[in-house]
């Protein structure tokens, strides 16, 4: 992607804590990468996680199976801001992103105010969680395309709303990571990197999920695409034949090639699965299936 001077300019000036977390513009993460993998670490979102458990002892679970970070989710009540955070500490796992929650009920692509203000704040607490935890990133849904909201709208609206959260963004350090879903909107690998270029920011990256794509295209085309744009991964699976999402590896992706095109564009953030809730023989067994997706088997 070609920077144009402004950004260029700002991307230099970027300063303090934001510095800290530099990685992130590159798609690079801090954490240490995952064995057998020299670029590419292992993520587990908190909602796969047991929610009887304490969050120390989810934490503690993921790193047992094998994870090296987990995605957290936006939390309102400053008590568990803080229990997560100390959790974190404790049992020093990576919380490498934040998955924005309000998205969907409240698309920042609406027409009603209302709406759009309760979307914006969601998003503002997301990212201030995501200071608060040391993550790089927020995961946002930019907009959903229904009978209410014309496609065209929800371009032009979403991009406005993105634009207005970039200056907060920079002053945390905390990239605003745009990922595509069935939201009829961003259905090719061409718009998606032409409306995160458009945002013109180094604050404004990709979030790909390989599995929601499958209906409508193929996983390693819209990574050659993305390219350096890509800051995380989400990892999934989907039957072509069936329309149902399946265990990993047991769908119609084509891993290998989905591996080596993330080589060719040099991906080395989180790959992160986003999948259904389990004990930890199941989580082993996602652990390992990332393994072999990661080896290129």
């Amino acid at each position: 992607m070609t920077l144009s001077k402004g950004t260029r300019r700002e991307f230099l000036q970027i300063s303090g804590s934001a510095v800290a977390s530099l990685g992130f513009i590159t798609g690079q993460d801090t954490a240490q990468p995952a064995a057998g993998s020299k670029t590419i670490m292992k993520g587990v979102l908190i909602s796969m996680l047991p929610s009887q458990l304490s969050y120390e002892d989810r934490f503690r679970l993921a790193q047992r199976v094998g994870f090296e970070g987990v995605e957290a989710q936006t939390v309102t009540d400053p008590a568990v801001v803080a229990e997560i955070k100390e959790a974190a500490r404790k049992t020093g796992t990576k919380i490498h992103s934040v998955m924005n929650m309000d998205h969907w009920k409240f698309p920042l692509s609406s027409s009603d105010k209302t709406v759009v203000e309760k979307s914006m704040k969601g998003m503002e607490t997301s990212l201030r969680n995501a200071k608060e935890w040391g993550a790089g990133a927020v995961l946002l849904v930019p907009a959903v395309v229904n009978p209410e909201t014309s496609y065209k709208d929800a371009y032009a609206r979403s991009q406005e709303r993105v634009r207005e959260l970039i200056p907060l963004a920079k002053e945390l350090g905390v990239a605003i990571a745009i990922e595509e879903v069935w939201n009829k909107f961003l259905l090719s690998p061409v718009e998606f990197a032409r409306y995160v270029d458009e945002l013109d920011s180094p604050w404004v990256k990709a979030y790909f999920d390989v599995g929601n794509v499958v209906l409508f295209g193929y996983p390693q085309d819209w990574i050659r695409t993305l390219g350096d744009r890509i800051l995380k991964l989400h990892l999934k699976d989907f039957n072509s034949d069936t329309k149902k999402f399946v265990p990993l590896r047991e769908g119609s992706i084509n891993w290998p090639e989905v591996r080596k095109a993330l080589d060719e564009v040099h991906f080395t953030g989180f790959a992160t699965v986003e999948l259904e809730k389990g004990d930890e023989a199941y989580l082993k067994d996602v652990n390992s299936r990332v393994d072999q997706i990661l080896a290129g088997v």
